[in-house]
């Protein structure tokens, strides 16, 4: 497997297919390579953690950073290649890396976007910075950023010509006991975890429900019978996460609480 780090080694990788990540590779990962290396081609996945989706008071400084055992990771899991930039490649301190308008669905709902008002704007600054780099021909990424999701496709859809590839969603992994894998998990300690599956519980319950507010009062009893601070938990449009209006859209419950200091996301179809 190869790994890059200058502009003039993509080349032989325009169309590719592309997996952008922040490293700390876990099963999560893994799976979207894998999934990527099944539709055939040539693979190449993107170590960067990204500044400019870090507010100040957020855990930049305590990301996980292990590039050899990401490297590894990526290889069994079907990469081909691994791009690996330094931070003057992806925001050259000469030019302008400017930020895309953000598309309603990055700005509208009141969810990652009331909680965490810096996040889409980075988000799609190196998104598409990496995407004018890599010229990818797909790229994908996981369903338990459902809103991440949601945005990307916006921007790509609205922006054709610059961005002329497909976004593939892969489902989010899950542990055995159902908690969505996430980096994150690593920080939380031992009479922490069994308060995290509450996310996952009050997804089901939610499921099993026959309207919106049954299933957002029956997420909120969950999460309250753990003790977490919950910054949402809803259910919305699948596909620009308003509130629902048309009775036969497609909807998604979705919940970001904290346990303790860590803070987790999770969501499902309901």
């Amino acid at each position: 497997m190869d790994t890059l780090q200058g502009i003039d080694e993509l080349g032989p990788w325009r169309g590719c297919t592309f997996v952008p990540t922040m490293g700390a590779l876990h099963e999560g990962h893994c799976a979207l390579i894998s999934q990527a290396a099944d539709r055939g081609g040539k693979v190449l996945v993107s170590i960067f953690v990204n500044p400019s989706q870090f507010a100040p008071h957020e855990d930049l400084d305590r990301y996980p950073r292990e590039l050899d055992k990401d490297l590894t990771a990526a290889a069994a899991a079907g990469a081909d290649a691994v791009f690996v930039p330094d931070l003057e490649l992806v925001y050259p301190p000469e030019q302008q890396i400017a930020t895309p308008d953000l598309p309603e669905v990055a700005t509208r709902p009141g969810l990652e976007d009331a909680q965490r008002p810096h996040f889409f704007g980075g988000v799609c600054r190196v998104v598409a910075r990496l995407f004018d780099l890599v010229q990818p021909s797909s790229a994908i990424f996981g369903e338990k950023d459902w809103q991440q999701l949601q945005v990307i496709r916006a921007l790509v859809r609205r922006e054709p010509k610059r961005f002329p590839l497909q976004i593939v969603s892969g489902p989010t992994v899950r542990e055995r006991d159902g908690l969505a894998l996430s980096s994150r998990n690593a920080y939380l300690h031992e009479d922490e975890r069994p308060r995290a599956l509450a996310l996952h519980l009050a997804l089901q319950a939610a499921a099993t429900t026959s309207n919106v507010a049954q299933g957002e009062a029956a997420m909120r009893a969950q999460l309250d019978k753990a003790n977490l601070r919950v910054d949402y938990a809803v259910i919305r449009d699948a596909r620009t996460l308003v509130p629902c209006v048309d009775a036969n859209a497609p909807r998604r419950a979705l919940i970001a609480a904290w346990v303790d200091s860590i803070r987790l996301i999770d969501n499902c179809g309901v």
